[in-house]
């Protein structure tokens, strides 16, 4: 019988399994890709363990004295180096910074043509007075604010530059919150 040619022995076949989606394909890995990943690894950890608490107000590693090299011009709005964002805010080596003891009128968007015109002119002031010559940052009450920029009394030779925008007319003293300059 197992010789004829029409004969066929029945065999048992287990059904296919049922599956959702393909079997993923298996490649080799690559050693230069483990040694990649393992220097990534290294490096995200000497870097986490470098930065400064700052949220516990441990600015031991950002400098409180910043002699600027270059001129300020004004940005104001994308970061950079050396620029001045408003009458209260600017970018000093790749960090942004907003004078702690004041408030200035807005500048984008005024919400009225005489805060335009004053926001211009403080601006325009702390342009000028940052050219001034080399200045200093010192600790505020909180490292930072809500925006993630750096508060900090910004003082030349002990003086306030808030202090003397404030003398001119240019800015008020912080209270807390913005007041409306219209």
């Amino acid at each position: 019988m197992r010789h004829e040619p029409n004969f066929r022995r029945s065999r048992r076949t287990r059904p296919a399994p049922v599956t959702f989606w393909p079997a993923p394909k298996r490649r080799r890995r690559s050693p230069v890709a483990a040694i990649g990943a393992v220097a990534v690894a290294i490096g995200l950890a000497v870097g986490v363990l470098s930065v400064p608490d700052i949220m516990n107000g441990d600015d031991a590693m950002l400098p409180s004295s910043i002699a600027a090299t270059g001129r300020f011009t004004l940005c104001h709005s994308g970061g950079g180096t050396n620029c001045v964002v408003d009458g209260d805010t600017f970018w000093i080596a790749g960090e942004k910074v907003r004078i702690a003891d004041i408030d200035t009128p807005e500048t984008h968007p005024p919400r009225c043509p005489a805060e335009a015109e004053l926001g211009d002119r403080a601006t325009r002031r702390l342009q000028a007075l940052l050219n001034a010559g080399p200045i200093e940052l010192a600790a505020a009450d909180r490292p930072t604010d809500r925006y993630g920029r750096r508060l900090a009394i910004v003082t030349r030779d002990g003086v306030s530059l808030g202090d003397t925008l404030i003398d001119e007319g240019l800015a008020r003293p912080w209270e807390g919150r913005r007041r409306p300059w219209c």
